[in-house]
């Protein structure tokens, strides 16, 4: 029998004009019952995530911090582990690490970082992972491969959380979710996103039957390590009404890529939260009993709205 972990929730965050309005999201998201707050790793219009996080961490008292997710190809990671493990010092413990192996192509063209073949950022990627957890590490290690190369490195800091802080990997294609399976304390269910951007083609990768997949392939790699694995996924498409047609609705207009998709998409996608909080809750009960999934992030803007949901189903 599957034992389902407790639901926690965050919210993921990407920018702020201001301290002052950056503090006050901090402070209401911890207020509000969130368990986490995370940003996006983009070079858009968003805040850098370490400086923000820290800002974020140093003014709350419980709130965890991390990203969804780190892009490993636009740092080094021996640089981000460093970095890493001095946050979750200086934090008290509160980092979790979300990191992916990059996806989006115009952060690649803007900043002229390659944009290497999805086989290439995924094997750069395991390499990356098993440099961040040694660095975490008691003690000094060598390692020596395709895309990095570190020698006798003693990783200092060391993070506070032990073995190191909780590592998050999103992943929505096989390889990645296996990768994930293997290697990470959350897996992050995502959609596939290998076109390197998001349009109406990714929609057929978040279907409750397209998750239904990616969470098996989690399950039969993940063998005896199952039960420690947390699963985690971002709500895109989130509209709280107490009508649940007005509340479709308002989701087919906000999202244009999204108009043409069936009633069920709504109600049964783990990437939708559509109606009033009491159906929000069933939904969450029903797709953590479907496929255990107990963590839950939504955007700045769905805080209030979600709020009492949060109330409800913390801990449970």
């Amino acid at each position: 029998m599957t034992v389902h972990r407790p639901f926690r929730f965050g919210v993921q965050a990407a920018t702020s004009p201001d301290r002052a309005a950056w503090v006050d999201l901090a402070h209401k998201v911890e207020g509000t019952g969130f368990s986490v707050l995370s940003m996006p790793d983009h070079f858009d219009d968003q805040l850098a995530p370490l400086p923000a996080l820290a800002v974020a961490a140093s003014v709350t008292t419980t709130l965890r911090v991390g990203a969804l997710v780190w892009d490993n190809d636009f740092k080094h990671p021996v640089v981000l582990a460093k970095e890493l493990a001095t946050l979750d010092l200086l934090t008290d413990g509160r980092v979790e690490i979300g990191i992916g192996a990059g996806w989006e192509k115009y952060d690649y063209d803007v900043s002229g970082i390659p944009y290497e073949r999805a086989g290439i950022r995924v094997d750069r990627f395991v390499e990356s992972i098993a440099i961040i957890k040694q660095h975490f590490a008691d003690e000094p290690f060598s390692q020596a491969g395709a895309h990095y190369r570190v020698t006798d490195l003693n990783g200092l800091p060391k993070p506070l959380q032990k073995p190191h802080p909780p590592i998050l990997i999103g992943a929505g294609g096989p390889r990645m979710l296996g990768i994930a399976a293997r290697e990470a304390d959350i897996v992050g269910i995502n959609p596939t996103l290998t076109q390197g951007h998001v349009g109406a083609e990714v929609l057929d990768s978040m279907s409750a039957e397209a998750v239904d997949a990616k969470v098996e392939r989690v399950r039969s790699v993940a063998g005896d390590r199952l039960d420690t694995i947390e699963l985690n996924n971002r709500a895109f498409i989130v509209s709280i009404h107490d009508d649940v047609t007005t509340a479709t609705n308002n989701a087919r207009q906000s999202l244009p890529h999204v108009a043409h998709l069936p009633e069920s998409f709504f109600s049964e996608s783990p990437f939708t939260l559509i109606g009033p909080p009491s159906k929000l809750i069933e939904d969450l009960l029903a797709r953590r009993e479907r496929w255990g999934i107990s963590y839950v992030i939504v955007g700045p803007e769905d805080v209030d709205g979600f709020a009492p949901v949060v109330e409800a189903l913390t801990g449970t």
